[in-house]
């Protein structure tokens, strides 16, 4: 009898976990893989993920208020750690789920010629715009900061620069020819919406500061046991792969 009640419990226990729906609050770099690893993962599980997008300190910001997220996808370790020192976040659950990069990006019809110049190419008189993301709150515009600072020609492009309230809205300014070049994230490079619209040059790593993405499951959380089982599967080999398609690697390895 004991056997057959336990065995209905862990019946009842997956059952509610596959009707629950888990929200995944997710750095802006991360909108066109993570849709991806979430139907994939709703197709073999049941559960429901639900996604929301944004700078990476902006979203921090939010939990901080006590917005309803179950689990923090960042693009850099800092936030999610401080969340978690904060109380704010599971300790327990980091996870630096991967290695982000940034790229120089320029629409096809560009005569710019990124292999050669490189950085440089922002100093072409062609050049009147190019879109970053935010510094203040997007790991990403910080890196793009660091590395025109490390190339020696922030102070001459600095006039140029628009900037987005993530490294998404930055990617859709320079798509959409409101900047002629943007420092963006690989993953909107090789993201299908943007692959064959431009091409791009690999920013050097020992030019910024390593993107270490982490996630977290968050304290406030009514779901943390369906949230870290999604984040289980993000550590899956099925999960890295599709992630390696879109650039994140999970070494700073330098290509």
């Amino acid at each position: 009898m004991r056997l057959c009640e336990f065995v209905v419990s862990v019946v009842l226990l997956v059952s509610c976990a596959a009707g629950q729906e888990i929200t995944v609050a997710a750095a802006a770099d991360m909108n066109a893989v993570l849709p991806a690893l979430a139907a994939r993962y709703t197709k073999q599980t049941g559960q429901a993920v639900k996604l929301s997008f944004g700078s990476s300190g902006n979203l921090a910001n939010q939990i901080r208020n006590s917005a309803p997220f179950d689990l923090f996808f960042s693009a850099d370790e800092e936030y999610p750690k401080q969340l978690g020192e904060d109380g704010f976040a599971a300790k327990d659950s980091l996870y630096r789920y991967a290695v982000g990069r940034l790229v120089l990006w320029v629409p096809s019809e560009s005569t710019l010629d990124l292999q050669k110049l490189g950085m440089t190419a922002l100093l072409d008189p062609s050049v009147k715009k190019c879109s970053i993301a935010n510094p203040q709150h997007a790991p990403y515009g910080r890196a793009a900061e660091s590395a025109l600072r490390h190339f020696g020609i922030y102070d001459q492009v600095a006039p140029k620069l628009v900037l987005g309230e993530n490294v998404a809205q930055a990617a859709q300014f320079v798509e959409s020819g409101n900047a002629q070049a943007g420092l963006i994230a690989l993953s909107h490079a090789l993201a299908p919406a943007m692959k064959d619209k431009g091409r791009y040059w690999t920013v050097p790593l020992d030019s910024y500061p390593t993107l270490n993405q982490a996630a977290v499951v968050l304290s406030k959380s009514k779901h943390q046991d369906a949230a870290r089982t999604f984040l289980e599967f993000v550590r899956s080999p099925e999960a890295t792969s599709l992630l390696a398609l879109y650039g994140f690697s999970l070494s700073a390895e330098k290509h």
